[in-house]
């Protein structure tokens, strides 16, 4: 299962659609949507950077869900997942973001810098919509992993190592065993993200976990290809170079057929 990220509104709305598609057809099984805040504690330089860039177009938190229908009417069958931090939510109003998330056919919601411990509201607002609650676990506590684990829903996203994310050259000896932990404990699909960024690094880990979640990797190659995507005569060919690029990263997968 390949779960890629993008920015909302990187390097511009309309392009965030066609960047999907791209995506889609290069084999994603769900599309992760983040959501461009100001201060995002778990992201690296690289997503950092696509915020800003997002900001710049006035992206916000009701325009990235309403922009999952303009996905949908353009061809996005894939389920998506809106990456947002609590903040936004917040502000907006937790039950009414629900609201919007339900109107506007969302899949899931993902709010890293919400402790799990703290998400009992969240959680229950999520399941009245019908909408999935993903849970990040980190290599903790054996309690805590066993705990965010067997009460997860729609997948289960392991984070590699502790830090923010970004590309890394290296993963932690010990993620081959920390996954297989939570497998032990996990209902529903386990994927792992943060830092992977090589089809080796795809390779090594696709016996541990369901799912391969790539992020900054495939921003940092939005973010070469910027100028590129923003012209007519050359966005094409951009976008075709995108979806080699994400097929090239996930090759070790094998084969999928896309919607």
């Amino acid at each position: 299962m390949f779960i890629p990220f993008i920015m909302a509104g990187d390097p511009h709305p309309d392009i965030t659609v066609e960047l999907a598609l791209a995506l889609q057809e290069a084999g994603a099984d769900i599309l992760e949507l983040g959501v461009p805040y100001s201060d995002p504690l778990a992201d690296g330089p690289i997503i950092q950077r696509a915020t800003s860039r997002a900001l710049k177009h006035k992206m916000n938190l009701p325009k990235a869900i309403e922009l999952v229908p303009v996905l949908r009417k353009k061809g996005v069958k894939i389920p998506i997942i809106l990456f947002t931090y609590y903040n936004p939510v917040l502000q907006l109003g937790e039950e009414f973001f629900f609201t919007l998330v339900k109107e506007n056919g969302v899949d899931g919601v993902l709010i890293p810098d919400l402790p799990f411990e703290e998400s009992g509201p969240i959680r229950k607002l999520s399941a009245e919509a019908g909408v999935a609650c993903i849970s990040l676990v980190a290599p903790t506590s054996k309690q805590r992993i066993e705990k965010i684990a067997s009460s997860a829903q729609g997948f289960l996203y392991c984070v590699s190592s502790l830090g923010v994310t970004g590309v890394r050259d290296t993963l932690p000896d010990e993620l081959e065993s920390f996954l297989t932990e939570v497998k032990q404990y996990s209902r529903v699909p386990v994927a792992v993200g943060f830092g992977i960024s090589t089809s080796e690094q795809v390779s090594m880990l696709k016996n541990y976990s369901d799912g391969i979640i790539i992020g900054s990797a495939l921003v940092q190659k939005i973010e070469q290809l910027g100028d590129r995507l923003l012209h007519e005569e050359t966005k094409q060919e951009a976008l075709n170079e995108f979806q080699r690029y994400a097929q090239m990263l996930t090759a070790p997968l094998g084969k999928r057929c896309t919607p």
